[in-house]
């Protein structure tokens, strides 16, 4: 891992941290279509673009997120930075588990699957081992519920 990454790491539990980099959301977001997954997160951390569909709208929504590898599966969290609301992302995602991700510059469909149980304490595990913050996340969500999901291709 690199000095910078680590240093991400570390910041990451800072709350002037999260707000900072939802600003640069749209930024990242652009980046990483750009580059088809390449380029997503400056590359500090496995980044992926998330394709939902609107639960809403029916419109397709793109959101760059940390993931971490679980064989041929991605795995995600809901975390929102620890704010007290879900992320669109994930409520879509419950709405409709079909989408798509561009990771590593291929585009593939997959399919969401909420963990629980054993499963999600071994995915929050993976997790919280590439991005710490995760953990002070929680404390700040103020008791609402962390979605972990796996999202396998199809």
């Amino acid at each position: 891992m690199s000095a910078i990454g680590t240093l991400t790491r570390r910041l990451g539990h800072h709350r002037w941290f999260g707000v900072t980099i939802r600003l640069l959301v749209p930024v990242d977001r652009a980046v990483g279509r750009l580059t088809k997954g390449r380029v997503v997160a400056l590359g500090l951390v496995p980044s992926l673009v998330i394709t939902t569909t609107g639960r809403r709208s029916g419109l397709p929504r793109s959101n760059p997120l940390l993931y971490v590898p679980d064989g041929d599966a991605f795995v995600v969290v809901g975390s929102n930075w620890g704010q007290q609301h879900q992320p669109a992302w994930a409520l879509n995602l419950l709405a409709d588990p079909a989408a798509e991700v561009d990771v590593r510059g291929r585009r593939l469909a997959v399919r969401a699957e909420v963990a629980t149980g054993a499963e999600r304490d071994r995915l929050w595990e993976l997790l919280t081992t590439e991005w710490p913050a995760y953990e002070t996340y929680v404390e700040r969500a103020g008791g609402r519920e962390i979605r972990v999901f796996r999202l396998v291709p199809r």
